[in-house]
């Protein structure tokens, strides 16, 4: 006879199981508009894939290619070895992604995540602190920061992970998996400027 608290754990744990796994990029869709995910997740719908996209995996590429012969000076460390477009998944986190680059130093090991963009965005730093989160489970050990490479300006810019930031990815992540749960459609992006060039424009029936 199985008690009323083992049979709650076991419903609890097959709600767990059949969550969807998320990705790294679902977190700065969801800081970016809500509506995304909901579109990806709660109502799939095939995407319109915007010429900023296909610039954005261009200078991906070029960058990439590029980077193998670029001093870390930039990233202000002396010395390093980098591994690139690293798979990551985190049963732990129910989460998982592509890494751009990281650096494996003696101190430690520091996620890089390009951006064709001059200035850093909320969306972005969030994002790069999940794939610090992924990357301490793969590796091991503590991840304590990471690089954003802005690549329009050339530099990098070093994002910490603060305890408070950490905590904040994960709540993120519960956001985005109640939103997924509850399948519910959320209020428009308070900045209308972000629909312009939205693949998802066309869904969205409040949008002009």
């Amino acid at each position: 006879m199985v008690s009323s608290n083992s049979a709650a754990t076991i419903l609890l744990e097959r709600d767990v199981d059949l969550e969807p796994i998320l990705k790294v990029s679902d977190i700065k869709q969801y800081l970016y508009c809500p509506r995304i995910i909901y579109f990806t997740y709660v109502l799939p719908v095939e995407k319109r894939t915007t010429s900023k996209m296909e610039i954005g995996k261009e200078e991906h590429m070029k960058t990439a290619k590029l980077e193998g012969r670029r001093r870390l000076r930039v990233y202000g460390l002396a010395e390093g070895e980098r591994f690139f477009n690293t798979p990551l998944f985190s049963p732990r986190l129910g989460l998982e992604g592509v890494l751009d680059m990281y650096i494996a130093v003696p101190r430690g090991s520091f996620p890089v995540d390009f951006k064709n963009t001059c200035r850093l965005a909320v969306n972005h730093k969030y994002q790069l602190l999940a794939y610090a989160l992924l990357l301490e489970d793969r590796l091991g050990h503590p991840v304590r920061g990471g690089f954003i490479y802005l690549i329009p300006a050339g530099r990098a810019v070093y994002v910490e992970a603060t305890p408070e930031a950490r905590l904040y990815t994960k709540r993120l992540l519960g956001a985005i998996r109640a939103l997924i749960r509850r399948e519910h459609f959320p209020a428009v992006s308070r900045s209308a400027g972000r629909c312009a060039d939205c693949e998802y424009k066309n869904y969205c029936g409040d949008v002009g």
